[in-house]
This record gives C-alpha cells, sequence and structure tokens, in this order.
C-alpha cells in the first residue's frame, strides 16, 4: 500500500483558517450576508449600439447596501444573461473588450424578476486587444463560437476550480486530446491530439503566450521542460485547419499556455496550499498599471516528498534520504512602457522574463506486472540515486503598434535557455532497464540486483546532460476593414528561428551493496556515452485571410515552412573528440520546404447554431536523417456548435489521413536515446468528439448554478501498410494494426455547484479506455495493455470575504489503484488518493 496520508495537511489547515479570518475580518453579519435567500432574479440582454447581440460580456450585480454582495455572468451567444440574488437595490456592471463599460441601478423585491437593456458603443481598439488577437489561438472565451474549427479556452475561473498543477489533469475535460501520465504530478508532459501519439509532448506545437516553449522544437522537440501549468492565467487548444498559422507542427493541433497578464489597476493574489506527501504550493503575484507604466511580477513555489516508496534496503542504516519528490521554482515579470490614450500611433514595448529550476528524484524505472499488482507504488532500490536537475531562463521583448486604424504589428524577440542533467539507471548487467521488465523471467539475477534482493553486479547511471537554447524574432502584421455588411480581415506572419540540443552524457557504475545500497565503483568521464550537437535554422510565414460577410465566415490560410536540420557527432574514446577540437566523426543533415495550406468556413444557422467544415495539410518536422521525409498528411473536420439559454454543445468529426507517419527513438517510450525519426507509412485516423455543458439551476430555478459538462471522444486508428520496424512500440507492422497509446473511448465528466452562501463545489471524473501498448489488431495481450480506468476528482471552496476563501480537494477520491503506462521502462502507477487544503487570497 502507498503511504498513509500525513495530518500535515491539517495541521496547515487549522493555521490557514485562523489567519485568514483573522486577516479578513469576518464577522457574523458578513456571515449572515451569504446566508440570505437568493429568491429574485435580475435578467436581461447586452447589445451593441445596432441592437446586435454582444456574446461573452461580463455582468457584475453589487449590492448597494453590502458590496460583498455580488452576483456575476457571462452573456450568452444572444448576449442574454439571468442572475439568481436576494431583494435590494443593486448596481448592475456591463463591460466587454473593445466596447464602453455600462451601469445600472435596479430594485428588485422577494420573488420579483427585474429585467434590463444595455446598449453599449464601441471603443477605439486598444494595444492590449491587439496583443491578445496576434498572441492567442483563440482571442478569449468570446471569440469562440466564430472560429471555423474546434477550439477550447480554458478560462481563469476554471483553472481556479480544482487548482491542477498536472497538466494532464487540466486537459482532461478537453476533446481530442490524449495524455499519458509518468510521475502522477505532470513533471514530464506527454500530450497528443487526434491521434499525433503523445510522447513527450513532441508531436504538438507547445507555446507560451504565442511563442514557442519547447527548449529545441525543431531539432529535439521531446519537451523535458514544459510552461509552468500551475501560474497559467488561461490555456488555449486549437485543433483543425484553423490552427495552421501556429506551426511548426500541424496535424494535430496547438497547446498555449497564456501568462498573468499585466492589470489595469493594482491587484495581486496569494495562494497556499499544502496536503499529503507533504505537498505545498505557493503562488503569488502582484501589479499595477500607470499611464506609461506596467508591471507584474510572479512566482509558483511547488514541492512534494512523492506518493511512492523505495524499497529493497534500510535507508535509516544508510543515513541517506530517499525522497521520490520533487521541488519546483518558477519565476515570472513583465514590465511595460506605452503611449498614452491619446497618442496618435499608439505603441507599447513589454519585456518579460522568466526562470523556472527543478530538482525532481524520478526515474524511468517502474515495475514488472507482479511487483505492481503487490504494490503499485513502490519503487525498486536500483533507482534510488535517479534525479532530474533542471535550469529554464526565457527573455523576452514584444513591441505593438498601430500605425492606421485597422492596421497592427506586433513583433516578439525571444531566447529561451535550457539545461537539465537526468541521472537515472539505464542498464543492469549489460541489460538496459526496458528490455529487462518487458522481460524478468530471463533476466533474474539483473532483477533481483535491481530490487536490492542479491549484491554485486553493474548497475550504470547516466548522466543525461544536456544543453538547449531557442531564439528568434516573430511578426505579425494585422489589418481589418469593414465594407458594407462585409468584414475582412487579413493576418501576415514571420518567424526566423534558431535552436540547438547538445548532448554530452556519461556513465557512473555502481554495485548493489548490503542493505540494498548502491555502491559507486567508478565515475564516468564526460562525453564518454553521447557526445554530438543537433542545431536547427527555420524559416516560417503564414497568411490568413478571414471574410465575414452574412451567416458565413471564410478562413483561407497557407503556411510555408523552410529548415535546415544539422547533427554533428565527435569521438566519445579520445579527449580530442570529447573536448571536440579533432574533427567530428560523422554530420549529417536534413533540408526542406513545405507549404501548407488550409481551409475553413463557419455558416451561421441563427444566433445560437452554427456549422463548421475545414481541411488542412499535416506536417511535422523531420529529424536530421536525410532519408526521413517530413510528416504529411491531409485532415478533415466537419462540426456543429449550439450555445444558447444554458446549453452549450459542440460535435465534430476528424479524419487524418496520413501519407507519411512520422516515428521518434527515444528514451522515455522505451526506445534508443538518439531521438532519431523514422517515416512510418500510411496511416488513418479518425473520431468524433462531443462537448455538451448546461446549467441545470436555470430549468430548476434554484438561487445557485449548478453546472454539469460532459466531454467524449472516440477514436479509431490503423496503419495502412505493412512495414517493418525497430521502433518498440511499432514492430513489425502490418496492415490494418492498431497505433498504440490511443484509447478507443475517452469521457470526462463534470457536476457542480456554485455559490451556495458561499459554498462552490465540483466533483470530476475521467474515464480513459484499454490501450495497447503495441501496435497490434485484435485484443492485445495482458503485457501489452493498459487497462481502463476511473478517476473521480473532488474540489470546493468556501468564501470567508470578497477577498478570501478556504480551499481543498481530493484527487482520487475512490483511491483507485491504476496503471498509466508500461514506459519508459515498466508499469507506472496514477496518484493515490490525496488531500489538498489551503487558503486563496487577492486584493
Amino acid at each position: 500500500m502507498h503511504k498513509s496520508q500525513r495530518n500535515y495537511a491539517w495541521k496547515v489547515l487549522t493555521a490557514a483558517i485562523a489567519l485568514v479570518i483573522g486577516w479578513a475580518g469576518v464577522s457574523s453579519q458578513a456571515f449572515h450576508a451569504y446566508a440570505q435567500s437568493e429568491n429574485a432574479v435580475i435578467e436581461g440582454v447586452v447589445q451593441d449600439s445596432n441592437g446586435a447581440p454582444l456574446p461573452g460580456a461580463n455582468v457584475v450585480a453589487t449590492a448597494e447596501d453590502d458590496a460583498s454582495r455580488t452576483a456575476g455572468v457571462a452573456t450568452d451567444t444572444e448576449g442574454a444573461f439571468q442572475l439568481s440574488v436576494s431583494s435590494g437595490t443593486y448596481t448592475v456592471e456591463v463591460s466587454i473588450v473593445g466596447y464602453e463599460s455600462a451601469t445600472q441601478t435596479v430594485t428588485v423585491n422577494d420573488g420579483a424578476t427585474e429585467s434590463l437593456t444595455f446598449a453599449l458603443n464601441e471603443t477605439a481598439v486598444s494595444l492590449n486587444e491587439i496583443l491578445v488577437q496576434r498572441t492567442s489561438l483563440t482571442g478569449g472565451l468570446r471569440n469562440l463560437d466564430g472560429i471555423p474549427g474546434s477550439a477550447q479556452y480554458i478560462s481563469p475561473e476554471e483553472l481556479d476550480t480544482h487548482s491542477y498543477t498536472d497538466v494532464h489533469r487540466v486537459l482532461g475535460s478537453v476533446p481530442g486530446v490524449y495524455t499519458v501520465e509518468e510521475d502522477g504530478y505532470g513533471l514530464r508532459a506527454n500530450i497528443g491530439m487526434r491521434g499525433t501519439g503523445a510522447e513527450r509532448s513532441s508531436k504538438i506545437t507547445v507555446m507560451e503566450d504565442g511563442v514557442l516553449a519547447a527548449p529545441a522544437p525543431y531539432s529535439a522537440p521531446a519537451a523535458y521542460y514544459f510552461p509552468t501549468i500551475g501560474r497559467a492565467h488561461a490555456v488555449e487548444v486549437r485543433k483543425g485547419s484553423s490552427q495552421i498559422k501556429s506551426g511548426p507542427y500541424t496535424t494535430g493541433g496547438a497547446f498555449n499556455m497564456l501568462s498573468t497578464p499585466i492589470p489595469d489597476d493594482f491587484s495581486g493574489q496569494v495562494n497556499a496550499i499544502a496536503g499529503s506527501d507533504e505537498e505545498r504550493r505557493l503562488h503569488a503575484y502582484a501589479g499595477d498599471s500607470f499611464e506609461h507604466f506596467g508591471y507584474v511580477v510572479e512566482t509558483f513555489q511547488s514541492g512534494a516528498d512523492g506518493f511512492k516508496d523505495i524499497t529493497g534496503f534500510q535507508n535509516a542504516d544508510a543515513g541517506l534520504d530517499y525522497s521520490t519528490g520533487f521541488d519546483k521554482q518558477d519565476y515570472l515579470a513583465k514590465a511595460r512602457v506605452n503611449t498614452g490614450t491619446d497618442a496618435r500611433i499608439p505603441q507599447s514595448l513589454t519585456f518579460t522574463a522568466t526562470r523556472t529550476t527543478e530538482t525532481s528524484n524520478e526515474t524511468y524505472l517502474g515495475l514488472t506486472q507482479a511487483d505492481f499488482e503487490t504494490s503499485p507504488f513502490q519503487r525498486y532500490a536500483g533507482s534510488q540515486n535517479d534525479q532530474m536537475n533542471t535550469e529554464h531562463s526565457r527573455l523576452q521583448a514584444q513591441h505593438v503598434i498601430q500605425p492606421a486604424e485597422g492596421l497592427d504589428i506586433t513583433t516578439t524577440l525571444y531566447r529561451t535557455d535550457f539545461h537539465r542533467n537526468w541521472y537515472k539507471l539505464d542498464s543492469v548487467d549489460g541489460v538496459g532497464i526496458s528490455s529487462l521488465l518487458s522481460n524478468p523471467n530471463e533476466n533474474s539475477e539483473a532483477l533481483a540486483r535491481v530490487q536490492g534482493r542479491e549484491t554485486g553486479g553493474s548497475l550504470l547511471v547516466k548522466n543525461n546532460n544536456r544543453e538547449y537554447y531557442t531564439q528568434g524574432i516573430q511578426t505579425a502584421i494585422g489589418y481589418d476593414v469593414t465594407s458594407g455588411s462585409t468584414n475582412h480581415s487579413l493576418e501576415i506572419g514571420g518567424r526566423y528561428h534558431e535552436d540547438e540540443i547538445d548532448r554530452f552524457q556519461w556513465e557512473d557504475e555502481y554495485r548493489m551493496a548490503d542493505r540494498g545500497v548502491m555502491e559507486l565503483i567508478s565515475e564516468g568521464i564526460p562525453g564518454t556515452e553521447s557526445n554530438r550537437l543537433a542545431d536547427a535554422t527555420a524559416w516560417a510565414g503564414y497568411a490568413e485571410y478571414t471574410l465575414e460577410r452574412g451567416p458565413f465566415t471564410v478562413t483561407p490560410g497557407v503556411r510555408v515552412e523552410d529548415f535546415e536540420l544539422t547533427r554533428t557527432a565527435w569521438d566519445t574514446d579520445t579527449e580530442a573528440g570529447r573536448n571536440r577540437t579533432a574533427s567530428p566523426t560523422g554530420t549529417e543533415q536534413n533540408t526542406g520546404t513545405v507549404w501548407i495550406p488550409g481551409l475553413g468556413i463557419d455558416y451561421r444557422i441563427n444566433s445560437g447554431w452554427s456549422a463548421f467544415a475545414g481541411v488542412h495539410r499535416g506536417f511535422a518536422v523531420p529529424g536530421t536523417n536525410p532519408e526521413t521525409d517530413p510528416e504529411n498528411s491531409v485532415n478533415y473536420e466537419v462540426g456543429t456548435r449550439y450555445d444558447a439559454r444554458g446549453l452549450r454543445t459542440e460535435v465534430v468529426g476528424f479524419f487524418n489521413d496520413y501519407t507519411n507517419l512520422l516515428g521518434r527513438d527515444l528514451a522515455a517510450i522505451g526506445g534508443d536515446p538518439s531521438g532519431e525519426t523514422f517515416n512510418g507509412g500510411e496511416a488513418r485516423v479518425f473520431g468524433l468528439e462531443f462537448t455538451g455543458a448546461y446549467n441545470l439551476g436555470l430549468p430548476l430555478n434554484t438561487s445557485f448554478s449548478i453546472p454539469l459538462e460532459a466531454v467524449y471522444t472516440y477514436t479509431n486508428s490503423e496503419f495502412s501498410n505493412t512495414f517493418d520496424s525497430d521502433f518498440g512500440p511499432w514492430g513489425e507492422v502490418e496492415e490494418g494494426f492498431k497505433l498504440p497509446y490511443l484509447p478507443e473511448h475517452k469521457l470526462a465528466l463534470n457536476a457542480g455547484v456554485e455559490d451556495v452562501y458561499g459554498f462552490d463545489l465540483r466533483l470530476t471524473g475521467r474515464f480513459t479506455d484499454e490501450v495497447r501498448t503495441v501496435a497490434g489488431s485484435g485484443d492485445p495481450a495482458s503485457s501489452n495493455r493498459i487497462d481502463s480506468h476511473f478517476v473521480m476528482d473532488l474540489s470546493a471552496e468556501y468564501a470567508l470575504s470578497n477577498h478570501a476563501r478556504i480551499f481543498g480537494s481530493v484527487r482520487n477520491l475512490a483511491d483507485n489503484e491504476y496503471a498509466v503506462a508500461r514506459r519508459p521502462a515498466g508499469l507506472r502507477p496514477g496518484m493515490p488518493r490525496t488531500f489538498l487544503i489551503g487558503v486563496k487570497t487577492s486584493f
């Protein structure tokens, strides 16, 4: 069994409640305000000056006699809103980007309904709006309905509900997205979209604020760094033809994390959370804006002791601390200078700096089937020294200018540096750990040593020491004009990009000593295991035109990728080779230019119902081997969405037709650590995505919201040709074989209640169907599959005041024991039941 839940969280709870109550000055009168009966309704509609509805407008009602009594909602696609309040007089304020705010005062009695109409005047487009439009994938929640393709926006409110720090859990309710957990905390992200494969998120475009975030997205896209989701302001996912401007990876989709923006007024937050296994988090930020200057500073600190126990030794006798946890520190700072509101040519310049460090006692070493069934939360003694150390920094300068009405230019200069050394067990007695755990009976002596049951042997622990950098400049030019009833929007962008990965690795040799403690025999010489560089130079450009006329929105676009990928290797056996003063032992280069067209069409049937369709070319960057071709596919989607009267649905069918599916050999999936890509031939992936959400509180006429949501994805995949592969998850492929690690069915269910006398409650359940771990047909053998599982998370909040809340959550509510993967080596468990509790404050 896993570790018992510590009472640490409950100590924190007691201290936190005392601290916040004292700080917030909560009184019985304030509690009474929450407990008042909410049996009155304020409803209405928000329109522009021409009478057209404005969806996504923020509506907030504040009681005149008590500013702590507030209610808020966003208008639906018909511009309508409805608020449940207690009787009294309220000031109702309506705001939306691009329009002047408006307020009205209304008095509502018990059991009565008061109706309001707001007509908002349009304002000049601000630089902040331009920045959102050019750096985000969706333009925010209110723009989703106009996108001719599948797109999701996870708002700050949604992120706050469960306060997840694991990106796999954050994306669990996004259709068409597949994730493979690894460590339970989301330290290493494995994300795929629409059948691309999830290996280290290497087949999707990963961005932060519209800028590529992977350490080396062209030369080594495996994301051993991923943006810190715990400090995300919002998250965007875009799939289909509408995401081709966000390359280079266009087959499945794009992920964009939006960081905390500079606030308009002085504000901030401090969240402190703690829980099981000594888990702890601190998230704090503060910022302000003045006439010509703005700033925000932020930190996110997290850590835990881990939910696994290393077995097979007596660590007390050894005098060592074999933690399986992690510590992570993330810092962000933004500063902006800008012209005044009356400037003839508005412009701003924003500087961003981030720094992230991580020390995690994580391993590639999993468990055999027998050991997993006996004790899934154990770790073998052979992983006692495994540890990942990383340092990541990002510098960015972003300039926005509006030289003429309808014309804007956004230019971003960026540089990232990333160093990581994952010190981890690689082989035992000459047998790689993936082979060892796949064939434990054939390697019984090596297995006994890695378990700490037998002394001696040779355990090689590799310093996977690598340095990365990424740098470039990108520009987006937007032009918008309206001619009669027709709107024209043109966006043209370009990017020059360089990245590099430097592998300089070595191995230390250990033996298994008494008490299951590993004893160092010899230290390796740096550069003797791997000594090579891979670098990339890439030019990319795109043009996307949007025509809006009547009910039609047509968006044709084209992207071009021009790349030069080079790999240079030096001798690992000589000092001159390791110093790289000798001539390289090998060089290879792959170049190419690829055009990526796309077309999306949206037809608005009425104010709440639309249909869309799209087709685009899928592309993924090949490796440095000149015999490897770029990934190539033609991708289709057709769908419909409805958003009115509290009901929101979206149904999308997709079909990806590959003429060349790329595979990538990674140690992270039990393969060769070379990272080589190779041609996989033809394949087909098709499926269905469904999202449905409804506020059950509306027909029940409750004084609180009852949000319900169901998200379902069906996926079918198969290879269309026969070929042999040295890639473990594929092997010898025959036509009709299913692709590995793609569940046929995925389902997420969300239900909750909001604003019940200050309480919010949310229950989330996620079902993942059985997956095969190697390509094949028919029912997979037990050794080649991960069984289906259903996991529930529960979270709750209580508002002590407008600026202080108590938060609590339970992850894996039913304490299910389940496997998430058989890679990198052996079976790995999902997180057991864990508790979190803490305080969220704002100012």
